[in-house]
């Protein structure tokens, strides 16, 4: 029976080529039906069918890594590159990015920390990258965009999901997490140790799979649907077949694993312990990588199955493995008590199951193929080989890999210490650094060299350099923070009661002429044609409105019953009136130090009065002596600390409020608009924290405040900044109803993305297009759907 019964997979041809373990692969673009492998030799190569026989040539071999290459994706075609580009990660840290005819990089990308060991890319040129750095980092061409923080450990694999914005990660630290535009906004947990594959099946569905053996298929919102169970030891790569929901799987159990309807249909054990990587064609073949550098297709195409001498040859190489049975993939083997050969007379009762008999005091293993009904012999089980170590990286050390994990007992009584090492470190330098780690004495040096020397005498590779550094220190990237959790309700505001004062009560419109901004109701005819009077926006948008009356009276009211050691003196009082009237323009003097003195006095009273004094500072910081004063190198720490201070999701709104217009009216001079450069990570960071409420005022100063880094970054072209803001434009619209805030955050985006195709390309990528397009159709305020066109065109 050649097919079997809903045909089964048989080899179609092996591949040799690699002169080390392949650990990835992928499905090419071009040529088409082709593949690209990736090995710990250090290349990547390029296979296409071959015409004449049911195999594949190797196109070409491309190298541009110092160490292990050990993931690799296809970077979709673009009009530069119609071919599409191969993107390769390796253990120097870097990512490759190669043309499908060039065997030499066409640019590399660094910033990780540690090996890459997955890739996976989107639409419009984003590339999602992995690593043991614990970080994943969003690159558009040649520049890293954003890089995403959360998790503890390791992370191995990473995937950009159909829905454009949303990409998931999964970690050494048993999660999956799940970004959109670059904030966490969900952790999957559910499996019980590293998780090491992921595969798409949908928008709304995801598969992955770990170092527990087990597959678990997710809903993106957060349930897990199904775990299914069948690999013996841990699972390292997972791939979907082409339009349905099967899937193989690889692993540490020497198999490949298809399954059909959720359930294990068929088994392929190969001759090689570790099957690191599996991809399946469009044609439904499916092509592994191993630890024994050999790549082999399997299809269920008649035409295609290789001839009965290469099958015949695969069973032999099969049959003469030996198996360890200390790994645990045939179970526990107690050799006395197994049948002999007699017992293969009986046929198995599902494909894969595998059997063991003792046959001249030697122990084989067999495995059942349903679709040909009969036992394929898998190797000899062989008694542990002594202390040797597998050489190819699979000890895994706080969640990295490793060719060695030694235990050390520095002393009888002692605790015992694990020293990793691999086959290129040098084994002073490792000696020296564990010595270091564990505090112990320096003494040992020579010892614990020596030892290493000696458990890996004979194992070295390519001569490299001993130290792979990384040239690069990654500082100054953006790094957005993990969403908070709860949003937390708005306590009830203070100030009622009419003539009260309460900040933020009047609109903030900067009066003058024909200025968006003011809302103005003009008649348009449809017939003009409507100019974009919006964007890009020059100048920073600042919060003018002001009643020194009110916000005096309401200073003295609190000051009398403030605390001592907070109480402001009566001459204190008239020197802040004079400070208001001096950067409200009602007197043409300039602001003292000493009304800069009580005016910080004033911003360090307790959280719960301070609000007319953040008043006074918003008005103040306008002034260009203010603004210097408290913006300039001497003191900005201290003034970027308070005010950030006050943006606590859990403070007082009005506090909250004041501190994000604070902020905004930093940008209209140059000290300020430095400083608030300088601290754009930080800023942005905690301000996007205050989306979580319902005030539409903090709304909208938030709004303002992306406006006001737009017009910044609009001048300077700093694409990690633009990156940023994107980031919190989209994370801001998913919850704002207000529309002078959609129409302030709209103004951003149309700033940020004008005369800058990366921008664009980066804001398609987060989906911001499709978050937008419903404003196209809002009738009031116009302004909110004339601007909204305006950048929906230019998107």
């Amino acid at each position: 029976a050649m097919a079997g019964e809903g045909g089964a997979y048989r080899l179609r041809c092996s591949l040799m080529g690699h002169g080390q373990d392949v650990r990835g692969l992928t499905c090419g673009l071009f040529p088409q039906g082709g593949f690209v492998s990736v090995s710990r030799d250090r290349t990547a190569r390029l296979w296409a069918p071959d015409g004449l026989n049911r195999g594949f040539t190797e196109m070409h071999c491309m190298s541009g890594h110092s160490n292990f290459v050990s993931c690799v994706c296809i970077v979709p075609p673009s009009e530069l590159y119609p071919r599409g580009l191969i993107a390769t990660g390796g253990n120097d840290h870097n990512i490759c990015i190669f043309t499908v005819d060039n065997p030499a990089p066409l640019y590399i990308l660094k910033g990780h920390k540690n090996t890459v060991c997955s890739l996976s890319s989107g639409k419009f040129g984003t590339l999602l990258s992995g690593s043991w750095d614990t970080t994943a980092k969003v690159w558009l061409n040649e520049r890293c965009m954003m890089t995403l923080q959360g998790h503890t450990a390791a992370i191995w694999a990473v995937k950009i999901l159909p829905e454009q914005g949303l990409m998931l990660t999964g970690s050494a630290d048993k999660t999956i997490k799940l970004w959109k535009a670059g904030r966490c906004e969900r952790t999957f947990t559910g499996h019980e140790d590293c998780v090491r594959g992921l595969a798409v099946l949908s928008e709304m569905e995801f598969l992955s799979c770990a170092n527990d053996a087990s597959v678990r298929r997710w809903q993106i919102s957060g349930e897990c649907l199904q775990v299914y169970y069948g690999h013996t030891n841990y699972i390292y790569s997972i791939s979907v077949f082409p339009k349905c929901k099967d899937f193989v799987t690889t692993g540490e159990d020497r198999s490949l694993r298809i399954w059909k309807k959720g359930e294990c249909a068929q088994t392929i054990r190969l001759p090689a312990q570790s099957v690191w990587c599996c991809c399946v064609l469009d044609n439904g073949d499916i092509v592994v990588g191993a630890s024994d550098g050999i790549i082999r297709v399997f299809t269920e195409s008649v035409e295609r199955t290789a001839s009965a001498e290469e099958i015949q040859a695969f069973e032999n190489e099969l049959s003469q493995a030996s198996i360890d049975p200390k790994t645990g993939d045939l179970g526990d083997i107690n050799a006395d008590d197994l049948p002999g050969r007699e017992h293969l007379n009986d046929p198995g009762t599902r494909d894969g199951q595998t059997r063991l008999i003792k046959d001249n005091g030697k122990v084989e293993a067999y495995q059942w193929s349903t679709s040909e009904g009969r036992w394929i012999k898998i190797g000899d089980v062989v008694g542990s080989s002594g202390a040797t170590q597998q050489t190819s990286g699979k000890v895994l050390f706080e969640g990295k890999e490793y060719d060695y994990v030694f235990t050390i007992d520095v002393n009888e009584s002692g605790p015992s210490y694990k020293l990793p090492y691999n086959i290129t470190d040098d084994p002073w330098l490792t000696a020296y650094n564990f010595l270091q780690k564990n505090d112990l004495n320096p003494m040992f040096l020579d010892q614990v060299a020596k030892f290493i020397m000696d458990n890996t005498r004979g194992q070295t590779l390519l001569s490299t350099s001993a130290q792979f550094s990384d040239p690069f220190t990654g500082a100054g990237r953006y790094v957005p923070g993990s969403s908070s959790g709860s949003s937390t309700v708005p306590a009830a505001d203070p100030f009622t009661g009419t003539g009260r004062y309460v900040p933020g009560s009047a609109s903030n419109a900067p009066g003058g002429g024909v200025d968006p901004y003011t809302g103005m109701g003009a008649y348009q005819s449809a017939a003009a044609k409507v100019e974009n009077i919006y964007f890009p926006k020059k100048d920073a948008v600042t919060f003018d409105q002001a009643n020194p009356t009110q916000i005096l009276g309401k200073l003295k009211e609190l000051n009398g019953s403030a605390a001592e050691e907070h109480k402001l003196t009566e001459d204190d009082l008239i020197i802040l009136e004079k400070l208001l009237s001096a950067t409200c323009n009602t007197s043409t003097e300039t602001p003292t130090a000493q009304q800069l003195e009580t005016l910080w006095k004033a911003v360090n009273w307790p959280e719960d009065i301070v609000f007319p004094a953040l008043d006074i500072l918003r008005l103040s910081v306008r002034h260009p002596t203010v603004n210097e004063n408290f913006c300039s190198e001497k003191d900005h720490v201290q003034f970027i600390i308070l005010l950030l201070k006050f943006l606590n999701p859990n403070g007082k709104q009005a506090n909250q409020l004041l501190a994000l217009r604070t902020l905004c009216n930093c940008f209209v001079s140059q000290a300020g608009q430095k400083l608030m450069m300088e601290q754009r990570d930080e800023i942005m960071t905690q301000a996007i924290e205050m989306k979580s409420g319902n005030n539409k005022n903090i709304h909208i100063a938030l709004a303002t405040l992306t406006l006001n880094y737009a017009v910044c970054l609009h001048k300077v072209n700093n694409i990690e900044g633009k990156a940023q803001c994107l980031s919190v434009i989209s994370t801001v619209m998913e919850v704002v109803q207000d529309l002078e805030a959609i129409f302030r955050l709209l103004v951003a985006l149309g700033t940020l993305i004008s005369d800058d195709t990366t921008a664009v390309q980066l804001a398609k990528s987060l989906g911001v297009d499709s978050q937008i397009k419903k404003y196209a159709s809002v009738s009031e305020p116009a302004k909110v759907k004339e601007c909204c066109r305006f950048v929906v065109n230019l998107l």
